[in-house]
């Protein structure tokens, strides 16, 4: 009972409606499309089973590489061998037409091969599929040793071989083993297509179909995109049950239904590589901010700033000064001793916060040190760096006896060079003169460097 009320009915629903609705627009599409070209009908369907296939290829690929990348999905190589399988018999289906690259009408096709083909590739792709969703259910457990990989794969492989051996024998290519769907000459279907092996393939997918919703619970899109594929690949073959001849439109639509279900897979599994880049893009820019940044208070580091004002200094002239104001918290050492450590951090947060909602556009504040700020104002005169200083500590004195044990204070230096002729360490150095004249003026206050 909890499984029945934890499945998502709602999901399922809304999927066999969108599902529903696809395949009544591309029905009425096809209907109307294809019987207005009958002057193409010789070449339509295996054109349609050629780009078939290069999808086909592209999704094997495409599964192998993820597997590649995370080797506990390894559900994705039985999905990989059911479309490499499914390239490989089409290539024989394509070869059963050996007139169509002349664009002439196929008089010599092997019909019996190609309906031989696509019976396999239905078996094929729908117990791997099978096979995939169980290798899902369980890509959680202790089957992800190396050995047990080597099992899974070489059985979905063998499997995969199997089956296009199969197909190779019962073909017209090996006289000792025969059968016979469809009369080549007057391209009639026999009764074991109409009356078991149409409806065996149409039982097998719509198993694969519940398996999969079963055990997916239809938690992503990926899966989704499973779902599509089986149900347009139950629908082809309901469309093949009232066939009695291979020369109808039917095949027509049913190779252009199967085209579009491996263009959604297609779609999908290239919005899951959007997203992994997506993904992975985020973690290096957090990763990234994570170097730069103090964890304490989220300025920047002291490294940072470093390579920062040294790559500003090589365009400071008289017309583009650059300021650094570096300032120092006033008798801190007492503050962590009175109050404890973590009365400080909050000090030191506080005062961080100031500084940053200080700064201007192309301006920044940095962590220097323990109790140690740095601030960079582009493009700023000596007066304008005074000014903000001033401000800065102002606030800071005014306020801190609002949010901290005791009133908070600070003493600032401030350089600012006008010629790119001195370096950034010089730049600190000057302004930390400064900074320590503040101190011993009395702190609590701005003092500008002079020489």
């Amino acid at each position: 009972m909890t499984g029945i009320k934890l499945f998502p009915f709602n999901r399922l629903l809304l999927f066999f409606g969108i599902a529903l609705f696809s395949i009544g627009l591309l029905h009425l599409f096809s209907s109307q499309v294809i019987y207005r070209i009958p002057t193409m009908s010789p070449v339509l369907f295996p054109a349609i089973t050629l780009f078939l296939m290069i999808f086909h290829i592209m999704i094997a690929c495409f599964m192998v590489m993820k597997y590649l990348c995370d080797k506990h999905r390894l559900y994705l190589m039985a999905i990989a061998c059911a479309f490499a399988g499914s390239t490989v018999l089409m290539l024989g289906t394509l070869i059963s037409y050996s007139d169509w690259l002349l664009c002439a009408s196929p008089t010599h096709a092997r019909y019996n091969d190609a309906i031989l083909y696509y019976f396999f590739r239905n078996i094929l792709m729908s117990i791997l599929f099978t096979a995939s969703i169980f290798l899902y259910r369980y890509r959680h457990s202790n089957i992800h040793s190396r050995r047990n990989h080597i099992v899974i794969l070489s059985l979905c492989i063998g499997f995969t071989l199997f089956i296009l051996c199969l197909s190779w024998l019962y073909s017209s290519h090996y006289n000792g083993m025969t059968l016979y769907l469809i009369d080549n000459l007057t391209q009639l279907f026999s009764p074991l297509w109409h009356q078991y092996l149409i409806g065996g393939m149409i039982f097998i997918w719509c198993v694969t179909l519940t398996f999969m919703l079963v055990m997916t619970r239809m938690r992503n899109i990926f899966w989704f995109s499973g779902y599509l594929f089986c149900v347009f690949y139950i629908f082809t073959l309901i469309l093949l049950l009232p066939s009695v001849s291979i020369t109808g439109y039917t095949w027509y639509q049913a190779r252009l239904f199967e085209t579009v279900a491996t263009l959604f897979l297609i779609f999908v599994l290239l919005c899951d590589v959007f997203t992994l880049y997506k993904e992975s893009n985020s973690r290096y820019l957090r990763s990234y901010q994570n170097s730069i940044r103090d964890t304490m208070t989220g300025l920047f580091n002291r490294s940072f700033f470093y390579d920062s004002l040294k790559n500003q200094m090589a365009h400071v002239s008289p017309d583009a000064p650059l300021s650094v104001i570096v300032c120092d918290l006033d008798h801190f050492k007492r503050i962590n001793d009175r109050y404890g450590h973590l009365q400080g951090d909050k000090v030191i947060q506080f005062v961080a916060e100031i500084l940053q909602d200080t700064m201007s556009q192309g301006s920044m504040a940095a962590r220097i040190g323990g109790e140690e700020f740095a601030l960079l104002l582009s493009h700023t005169d000596a007066s304008t760096a005074h000014s903000i200083a001033e401000q800065i500590r102002e606030t800071v004195s005014e306020s801190s006896h609002e949010h901290l044990p005791e009133q908070v204070t600070i003493s600032m230096g401030v350089y600012t060079a006008t010629q790119p002729q001195a370096t950034h360490e010089v730049c600190v150095q000057r302004a930390d003169e400064a900074m320590y004249q503040a101190k011993e003026s009395g702190r609590n206050r701005v003092v500008l460097w002079k020489e």
